[in-house]
């Protein structure tokens, strides 16, 4: 899962991200929340861990601004040195999902953002078929069916057809999707990115006649829509083509 990080400390966001890293997870460092929230509207992010007391704006601010960014189910858990204060009540007032209190423990930190991103994303722990109506992803041979016919996609083109079905109607940015299919590949040129989306977009024929359409969002990545069944069953839209965002 990609995971943002706030915390003005950093010697504490190093290892906040370290943690991270070592328990798979990608970790992107913010050290003020405007830094923070700048980025959120021109990224992707599953989850957000924060400190609580940041210098330049409140943690309420904070939380509340990035759930506007954030997917609705993305988990929040905030950092705080005071065990008795009013940081928590405060907190879980503002929507927060768990908190943790400073010095941090790595195996519990571990632990409490596991539990968040499994109760925030059940579909992506250990399910062996994935079913979209007529999508069928046979997640350990790696096999995608569409209306029981076997498709003839790559690697590649499996988990990043899984990706934007397992993320239906949020917009991905091509920093997240990146990272999500290609990992760290930091060579991987632009282009390639947008000729597999197309790929995916022919090979599945995702068109509003069956039902879905894949789309550039401006300037940010691409986004899977599921389309109303009347519009999709009565559309002669043509699919758009793959472009740079």
């Amino acid at each position: 899962m990609r995971i943002a990080v706030l915390e003005n400390d950093l010697g504490q966001s190093a290892l906040i991200c370290q943690v991270l890293t070592a328990a798979a997870h990608v970790c992107h460092g913010f050290h003020t929340g405007k830094d923070l929230l700048g980025q959120l509207r021109k990224d992707s992010y599953d989850m957000l861990i924060m400190n609580w007391q940041v210098p330049d704006l409140s943690g309420t601010e904070v939380v509340r601004r990035a759930r506007e960014k954030l997917p609705p189910n993305a988990p929040v858990m905030f950092l705080t040195t005071n065990a008795g204060g009013n940081d928590i009540v405060a907190g879980l007032d503002a929507a927060a999902d768990d908190y943790m209190i400073k010095p941090l423990r790595r195996t519990e930190m571990v632990v409490r953002v596991q539990a968040l991103l499994r109760r925030a994303y059940p579909p992506q722990n250990g399910t062996e078929q994935l079913q979209f109506e007529k999508y069928v992803f046979e997640i350990q041979p790696g096999r995608l069916l569409m209306d029981g016919a076997v498709l003839d996609v790559t690697h590649k083109e499996f988990s990043l057809a899984l990706l934007f079905f397992r993320n239906i109607g949020r917009p991905l940015s091509r920093a997240y999707i990146h990272e999500a299919v290609w990992l760290r590949d930091s060579a991987l040129p632009s282009r390639t990115l947008d000729t597999h989306v197309s790929r995916v977009r022919n090979k599945l024929k995702l068109t509003p006649e069956n039902g879905f359409q894949l789309v550039p969002v401006y300037s940010y990545g691409y986004r899977l829509e599921k389309l109303p069944p009347l519009l999709a069953s009565t559309s002669t839209v043509a699919p758009e083509t793959a472009h740079g965002g």
